[in-house]
């Protein structure tokens, strides 16, 4: 049998915690080729992401510890290679992106430094370093290269960033790409531009791409074959249509189950009657940015509304405008029929109850130092009126159970929970004030899909119990479909866009929304590739 280029044999890595052992990885073996793409597919805690630090040497020891396997680079076991020589191959010969590329860029250096620092790092001069840099930003498509050289990372957007981090990867030509989930908090259509750009370097340089994500339509867009983890072990493998036509294991369909954009659209509403909040010719800048441009919505009561877009769309303005997080310059926004903007600081604290908001990222909206219970309660020690302290305690053990948790875990501290169940504790502390509107500033897209779904089941039960109304930012279409009951699409700070769900997605009336719906990704291996096929097709119609 031929050598593979990469070869991982009976991998077990295991971290020594404060609670216990932990094996994060149990005797995985898998393999990529040259000029192949392998997906690594899992949830959050299923390894997939520790197998691949393993191959870069990159698992801090301790806490944790290799206990079994090799990992062969062309038949040679890294694993007992000495520290100078993996040195010498991380960076030339096997290179890695990451999910988050702001916390991987140094912000104090500018980036045309950075991705030639790799080249003179390896042994590269200086002069030829530099000209490297500047031929890899272009490209990678980011625009003016030889004036992007001397910017710093805060100046690029989340996939320019995304883009320099892949020009670092291959400034050493690396036989070897190890991408970890690299497009998660993309918009959908930079995420395709991304993958198009994976793909075109690979084709080009025949490199070997790792793929570790927890996407579907990620793996049937790129994926060769896959590999899927569960719980630290492999529980499937092989060639990705076969595995999503036939999958074997439970967890696979599972995953598979969960992924959206699959089930029946909600039904248009009855809008008549009076609007439970109604936003007219809203306006925003920031300096000489025009982020808001006359945005106006309305939401009805126990109603749905998404809003969709790119970012620097103006959504996330329109929803902070609306909850007067961040004041918009001019425009009304009526809730009940009282202008929010009328009114004076104490009147809009006391609105807080109805209005409250669910924020992306659960890590960063949870005081760490505060338990469970006190970030629950700590809504009623702000207001007074909602609840006795003597009922507290059973009230924070009620919502736990309402979103899915249980009473005893109001003892913990948001560090000791997943990230899906800490937006379920979010969801719990919005909750907590009986609110009218809930706003859902992208509180899914980073969630893994099986999660995202039960997320996504636990807020559509809470509207049909407590009459909620949403106002949804999202960009993952898939979910918007299944879930909103009206869509707004939103491009430069204003409305392109807007009708019930179905009208959008089956008959979209703007090109851009046209473009986003085109962008998405399906889970199916079979439907990308006719998308692929459709694409290739109208760009040769196209003439030069």
């Amino acid at each position: 049998m031929a050598e593979h280029l990469l070869e991982v044999r009976d991998l077990s890595v295991e971290f020594h915690t404060a609670a216990g052992t932990v094996k994060a990885v149990q005797n995985v073996s898998w393999h990529l080729d040259r000029g192949e793409t392998l997906a690594i597919l899992g949830e959050s805690g299923s390894g997939k992401s520790v197998s691949a630090s393993a191959v870069m040497n990159l698992i801090d020891m301790p806490p944790g510890r290799i206990t079994s396997g090799r990992v062969l680079l062309n038949g040679r076991d890294m694993l007992a290679m000495t520290a100078e020589e993996r040195r010498r191959i991380n960076g030339a010969r096997i290179a890695m992106i990451f999910q988050d590329p702001l916390a991987h860029l140094n912000p104090v250096y500018t980036v045309g430094w950075q991705i030639a620092e790799m080249v003179t790092t390896h042994g590269g001069a200086a002069r030829d370093a530099q000209a490297r840099a500047l031929e890899l930003l272009g490209r990678v498509g980011i625009p003016d290269p030889q004036a992007a050289m001397g910017r710093y990372p805060h100046q690029f957007s989340g996939g320019q960033r995304q883009r320099l981090m892949i020009a670092m990867a291959l400034a050493m030509k690396p036989d070897i790409l190890i991408a970890d989930e690299p497009t998660t908090a993309l918009d959908v259509t930079v995420q395709a531009q991304v993958l198009a750009l994976l793909e075109e370097l690979q084709q080009e340089t025949g490199m070997g791409l790792l793929l570790i994500t927890h996407d579907l339509g990620v793996v049937a867009e790129i994926a060769d074959r896959v590999v899927v983890m569960n719980n630290g072990q492999i529980v499937e493998t092989g060639l990705a249509a076969e595995v999503y036509r036939n999958p074997q294991h439970p967890y696979t369909r599972k995953l598979i189950d969960a992924a959206p954009g699959k089930g029946q659209m909600p039904q248009a509403r009855d809008r008549s009657g009076a609007p439970l909040l109604r936003a007219e010719n809203l306006h925003k800048h920031y300096g000489a940015f025009h982020a808001l441009k006359g945005v106006g919505l309305t939401i009805m009561p126990g109603e749905t509304v998404a809003v969709v877009g790119e970012s620097g769309s103006g959504k996330s303005t329109l929803a902070r405008a609306i909850l007067r997080l961040d004041d918009p310059d001019s425009g009304s926004i009526l809730y009940r029929g009282q202008d929010l903007m009328t009114m004076t600081p104490r009147q809009i604290f006391g609105l807080r109850r109805d209005l409250q908001m669910v924020f992306q990222d659960p890590t960063q909206s949870l005081n760490p130092r505060m338990t469970v219970f006190q970030l629950i309660s700590e809504a009623w020690v702000i207001h007074r009126d909602i609840l006795p302290k003597a009922q507290w305690k059973a009230r924070v053990a009620e919502l736990l159970v309402k979103v899915g948790l249980r009473p005893e875990h109001a003892a913990r501290y948001p560090h000791q929970f997943s990230g899906g169940q800490r937006q379920r504790i979010a969801i719990a502390r919005a909750l907590a004030m009986e609110p009218k509107l809930i706003v859902c500033d992208e509180a899914v897209s980073a969630l893994d899909v099986s999660i995202q779904a039960q997320v996504i089941a636990l807020l559509d039960g809470l509207r049909r119990e407590f009459g909620l109304s949403y106002l949804f930012i999202a960009h993952d279409l898939p979910v918007v479909r299944d879930f909103a009951d009206r869509v707004i699409v939103m491009k430069s700070g204003q409305i392109v866009d807007e009708g019930p769900v179905r009208e959008i997605f089956e008959a979209p009336g703007h090109p851009y929304t046209r473009a986003l719906l085109a962008a998405s990704l399906d889970p199916d291996p079979e439907v990308q590739a006719a998308r692929r096929q459709a694409r290739a097709s109208q760009e040769e119609r196209i003439p030069a």
